[in-house]
């Protein structure tokens, strides 16, 4: 056998390797621009170069240790969740904050941050005791927010957090 022919699967191995799946942390970094306002960017890239030396890093809290799973014989438990839109339309899904009641939110498959209106914290009984002051920029300007901290958001069987979530009261329209 010559050696072209066992490096063959080697080199499958490793390319099946590179293209592995590791679980991805968003990285928050808050800086502060020449007036004094406090900017929120993901990713140390995101900084402009002449802030990323003071620019700080944003830990957030690690997972409660989760409770062990029990097993359940419900095919609830092993599907992906599936949601449903009609192209050109906002894309809005049913949400579970913190564990408690359910939230329409508009899916935006291109926001960096989770955006949610402060009436509907409040309604929810989330307070802004923890919440750290900035600033979003998106397509139509900047906008002064306050980053909550939310221990999850649950779309179906998907979860993420903890989290910051920008409050800020978005118009449709």
């Amino acid at each position: 056998m010559s050696w072209t022919k066992a490096l063959g699967p080697l080199v499958a191995l490793a390319a099946a390797l590179l293209c592995w799946g590791s679980p991805a942390w968003a990285q928050m970094y808050r800086w502060t621009d020449d007036q004094g306002a406090a900017h929120y960017s993901q990713g140390l890239d995101s900084v402009p170069e002449r802030y990323r030396s003071r620019a700080q890093f944003l830990a957030y809290p690690e997972l409660p240790a989760a409770a062990p799973a029990a097993t359940s014989s419900s095919p609830e438990a092993s599907k992906a969740t599936r949601i449903t839109f009609t192209p050109g339309k906002p894309i809005m899904v049913t949400a579970r904050v913190n564990g408690s009641g359910s939230v329409q939110l508009m899916l935006d498959t291109g926001a960096s941050v989770t955006v949610i209106n402060p009436r509907v914290l409040a309604g929810l009984g989330i307070g802004v005791r923890d919440s750290l002051r900035g600033s979003v920029k998106g397509a139509t300007g900047t906008a002064n927010v306050l980053f909550v901290p939310v221990q999850s958001i649950e779309v179906g069987t998907a979860r993420s957090g903890p989290l910051r979530v920008a409050a800020h009261d978005i118009e449709f329209g």
